[in-house]
């Protein structure tokens, strides 16, 4: 079966089915703008849609191209303004090469690292094909999108004993509401980020690598100061979430919302508040 009626497929099955009811409702005006935090299990996956403006974090496996292409799709959505992809491991990265041959693309940012696998090569036949080019991430620099900005914190090194520490980190803001972005980024990166003095502060935290214990430490949460802690994780995967990672943000009194519990994660925002569906 090709792909466009493959996606067809896909994209039917899943609005009878009720996957995207959630995220799909008629939105108020004022909430112009959705963070959709995809369920792709223990892989990352973030469409933002901000305004008429839209970015994709990460992609999830290779095996869920399909599901991200159509989820994406069934947002009304033709053109991705940005597309990063935060580090080169598969459960970020696997689905990039079909995103970036699906839909019109404007800027694609990728850490300035090589890997020697047949996904990463994928992304960077994909983005060859279409005549692209990649732009390295620079912590400080700013970019509009829609109605908010995002802001690019790390990675500030260049030589890691991890690839997760390579990971962009991402601070979007829109209006007063502010969200952290970290792809897989370890207590290494935290730590550079800290040292900078980054204003870290957000109401949402992506708890990095699936929530698990070499991220998110006390020093990190303490400069986020988040109300709301997102992780996109499947169940029954090695343990994660991590019980330490757990109990560090219950600690702090944060909000807790999990992929594996609610599905497809989505948090609105008109500027000022945030509202969260699943």
């Amino acid at each position: 079966m090709k792909r466009g009626r493959l996606l067809a497929v896909i994209l039917v099955i899943m609005l009878l089915t009720g996957i995207f009811s959630a995220c799909s409702q008629e939105k108020e005006a004022a909430f112009s703008t959705v963070l959709h935090f995809i369920d792709v299990g223990k892989a990352d996956s973030i469409l933002i849609v901000s305004g008429n403006a839209a970015m994709l974090i990460d992609a999830g496996n290779n095996a869920d191209t399909d599901e991200v292409i159509a989820y994406i799709q069934s947002q009304g959505i033709s053109k991705l303004d940005y597309v990063i992809g935060t580090h080169p491991h598969e459960d970020h990265i696997g689905g990039l090469d079909g995103v970036i041959e699906t839909f019109s693309i404007g800027k694609i940012i990728m850490p300035d690292i090589q890997h020697d696998t047949q996904t990463f090569k994928d992304v960077l036949t994909a983005i060859s094909a279409k005549k692209l080019t990649v732009t390295a991430p620079v912590p400080g620099t700013t970019y509009p999108l829609g109605d908010g900005t995002f802001t690019i914190l790390a990675p500030n090194g260049e030589n890691y004993d991890s690839l997760n520490d390579y990971s962009v980190v991402v601070k979007f803001q829109h209006g007063e509401n502010t969200f952290l972005l970290t792809g897989d980024a370890g207590n290494a990166s935290e730590n550079e980020m800290l040292s900078a003095g980054y204003d870290l502060s957000a109401k949402v935290l992506k708890v990095a690598h699936h929530g698990s214990d070499s991220a998110t430490s006390e020093a990190f949460l303490a400069a986020v100061k988040p109300a709301y802690a997102v992780i996109s994780v499947g169940a029954d995967t090695d343990g994660l979430p991590a019980d330490e990672t757990i109990a560090r943000l219950e600690a702090e009194g944060i909000q807790i919302l999990r992929t594996d519990e609610m599905g497809t994660i989505c948090i609105s925002s008109d500027g000022k508040t945030i509202k969260i569906g699943s």
